[in-house]
């Protein structure tokens, strides 16, 4: 399978479109050097403005396979590169043990027969063992593939450099068995909410991608693509009342994610325009902490009177 070659930022933003993401022109023009220079793009941004959902339509808009890498604290290489399958080995060594003994048989001493087994050490440490993480699996991928390494401001400092040094290449060396270079140059995505500050060097060998929350114009036409069949005056409502909540002081703010599940619940709801009680009892939905939701109960009435600019349809 061969990828989708871009031809444009047009042509990134009628792909994107058709994958399910509606990008603005930043984010198309981010999408399309990315893929014609080869480069790592680092999307920043808070939680839930569509980072990792980005990565995904960038591989369905280009053909791409995703290999997804989630980031967390103590990640290392082993979990990001590759593994030996030991219980394997294991089994294959209790099914060829009578092979091993005749291997052995006649040794004069016991350093003698270690050697003759450690001659068999390349049956043992081949591919049939390795067992590929994800940096290894979009890099040996027979398919050209794009690797998302989602969140890594949450793994350790060190993670990341190890990181920079294999994305400089592609290519990964497994002693046991060489180099691994990569078949097809894969894209990759790194998605950050800024947990920590980044590395200089990171930044460096990546294009930078900022995504903030929505205008009330892309976030009305993200839930109308989002949520087929949802009325337009209960759409306008709940962006217009969103646009009004992220004004306030508030710990988290409501990300494009949780205006969809907003609206998504009101329609369960039945509900076809907002009121004051209506938004009290469903602010669950939209914030995430206890304190957040008392202030906003405070301001309910704002919040359901709020009305998108008839310049905006």
């Amino acid at each position: 399978m061969s990828a989708v070659s871009l031809a444009s930022i047009q042509d990134v933003e009628a792909r994107l479109r058709s994958a399910g993401y509606l990008p603005s022109s930043e984010i198309a023009t981010s999408v399309f050097l990315a893929d014609r220079l080869e480069k790592p793009v680092l999307v920043e941004g808070p939680a839930g403005v569509g980072k990792t959902e980005l990565a995904r339509a960038f591989a369905q808009a280009t053909g791409r396979r995703l290999v997804r890498l989630q980031c967390y604290e103590g990640l290392d290489e082993a979990k990001a590169l590759y593994e030996w399958e030991y219980a394997k080995q294991l089994l294959y060594t209790q099914l060829l043990k009578d092979k091993i003994a005749e291997t052995i048989a006649g040794a004069g001493t016991l350093r003698e027969a270690a050697d003759r087994v450690a001659g068999s050490d390349d049956l043992f440490f081949s591919e049939r063992f390795l067992l590929p993480r994800p940096v290894l699996a979009a890099i040996r991928s027979p398919d050209p593939a794009l690797l998302l390494v989602d969140e890594i401001d949450k793994a350790d400092p060190e993670f990341e450099a190890f990181l920079l040094e294999v994305l400089a290449d592609y290519s990964v060396t497994v002693p046991e068995i060489g180099t691994v270079h990569a078949l097809h140059t894969p894209r990759v995505v790194l998605t950050s909410n800024a947990a920590r500050e980044l590395s200089d060097g990171l930044k460096r060998r990546c294009l930078h991608l900022y995504i903030d929350f929505p205008s009330a114009q892309r976030e009305l036409e993200i839930v109308r693509e989002r949520v087929p069949g949802v009325a337009d005056q209960l759409a306008r409502k709940v962006v217009a009342a969103v646009q009004a909540i992220r004004k306030l002081d508030l710990k988290k703010l409501p990300s494009i994610a949780e205006t969809l599940d907003w609206v998504r619940a009101l329609l369960l709801l039945n509900a076809a325009s907002l009121d004051g009680q209506l938004v009290s009892d469903t602010l669950s939905t939209l914030l995430k902490y206890e304190a957040d939701i008392a202030k906003a109960r405070e301001h309910v009435g704002y919040i359901a009177s709020a009305e998108l600019p008839a310049t905006i349809r």
